[in-house]
């Protein structure tokens, strides 16, 4: 949408004056100074346009501007947070569990490692090296220990060298499990982490911002046993503002045991009074959150409910079979490339040295956004990178893609993309 098709929006039904419509085109026109996210020309970093019903839902109720810390500012909101938050618990196998809303992933993890450390003032968190960095940062505010775990080459959680750590540890951890790895799109071994606790006693908390719906899909027996296995551990975070079709500020924290809203128990000199129903603010770190994200959320669901055979599910499989078609288009185009397990791609041109193809694929990346078409780079460690090449530096620089839209799942853009 250019800013030129923005003037044309008279908001008609809006008390606005001149002034107002002449600063709202001045407006349009500085929002020009963004890249085409909602193109199908756009396959960088995970921005997924959300869906019109989900930005009409906000925007209706953003005229109540509600606020779902207590229900004397957003009554009828929190009602619609609490069930979709319940649906999304039903997505993971859970019929009874704790959670809410929040402005994104970071937030959610912040909390999940909080409650962690409730539970436990000694803990330590374990993530891999391939784990957001959300983790270690979160951990210092936390003042939370913090170890890597080291992965794979497929940049996995190394389970052998987890288990070698659970058996030094003086407290049980939290070990922090990504569904969807934001750097290769990885899916951390969760059954077999799982296993562990037969011998190691440990909190597991999922961080399956990303790649949380994808366990709606048909995925390969590989990947599908680990989301298969969400419902074994103590808490999820994942974030509708990325492939849940939502405007951004749209996170979920979840926690499978409800009596650990415990911890959050505070008093309030001048909130909670209207009602003795559960006032959202009493189970949240965060105090004013946007009413209007719970609108959003549940509109959309209407529309779209989680089922595994549902339109929904079918949109995010459109997604892994772009992955994988891109994939195999860049092998066959001469490319290095990665098997994708959901929708980030990542592959790289062909050359002897590592400085040498970090050269080529930031030409590249920069020749493609000249013909606007817009990628990203990332660096990749020697441990995860399958290909054979002389290294002459610690990482190697090379092209990805997020194929987050149904739209890209076309060998047209494929060819287009690697050409």
């Amino acid at each position: 949408m250019d800013w030129k098709h923005l003037r044309e929006l008279e908001f008609s039904d809006l008390p606005l004056d001149k002034e107002d419509r002449s600063i709202l085109n001045t407006l349009a026109e500085k929002l020009q100074n963004n890249y085409p996210y909602h193109d199908v020309n756009y396959a960088g970093q995970m921005i997924k346009p959300p869906h019109i019903l989900s930005q009409a839902a906000y925007w209706m109720s953003s005229y109540v501007n509600p606020n779902n810390h207590a229900l004397d500012g957003g009554r009828a909101t929190s009602e619609l947070e609490i069930e979709v938050i319940k649906s999304v618990a039903s997505m993971f196998g859970w019929t009874s569990s704790l959670g809410h809303l929040t402005s994104g992933g970071t937030m959610g993890n912040l909390e999940a490692l909080w409650v962690a450390r409730q539970a436990n003032p000694d803990t330590v968190v374990f993530a891999s090296k391939s784990s957001h960095y959300t983790h270690h940062r979160m951990s210092e505010v936390l003042n939370i220990p913090f170890q890597e775990i080291r992965t794979d080459i497929s940049g996995r959680m190394d389970v052998q060298y987890l288990q070698k750590q659970l058996i030094n540890a003086k407290t049980p951890p939290v070990v922090v499990v990504t569904m969807g790895t934001t750097g290769l799109g990885k899916v951390d071994p969760l059954a077999e982490i799982l296993q562990l606790r037969e011998h190691y006693e440990f909190r597991i908390h999922v961080d399956a911002a990303y790649g949380g719906y994808f366990g709606l899909c048909r995925l390969p027996s590989p990947t599908a046993i680990h989301y298969d296995s969400l419902m074994h551990v103590d808490s999820i975070v994942i974030d509708p503002h990325k492939h849940g079709l939502q405007p951004y500020g749209c996170g979920a924290v979840l926690f499978k045991n409800p009596a650990e809203g415990k911890y959050y128990k505070h008093e309030s000199p001048y909130t909670y009074f209207t009602s003795t129903d559960l006032h959202l603010g009493e189970i949240t770190l965060e105090c004013s959150r946007a009413g209007s994200s719970a609108a959003a959320l549940w509109a959309t669901m209407q529309k779209f409910p989680l089922q595994k055979t549902g339109i929904f599910a079918s949109r995010l499989e459109e997604s892994l079979k772009a992955a994988n078609g891109f994939h195999k288009t860049a092998q066959k185009m001469g490319f290095w490339s990665i098997k994708p397990e959901l929708d980030i791609c990542v592959f790289s041109l062909k050359a002897k040295n590592s400085s040498e193809i970090s050269r080529l694929n930031r030409e590249f990346f920069e020749r493609k956004a000249t013909n606007n078409i817009h990628l990203a780079l990332l660096k990749l460690s020697k441990e995860n990178c399958p290909w054979n090449l002389n290294w002459e530096q610690e990482e190697l620089v090379v092209i990805r893609s997020v194929l987050m839209k149904p739209e890209h799942n076309d060998p047209s853009f494929w060819s287009k993309v690697l050409k």
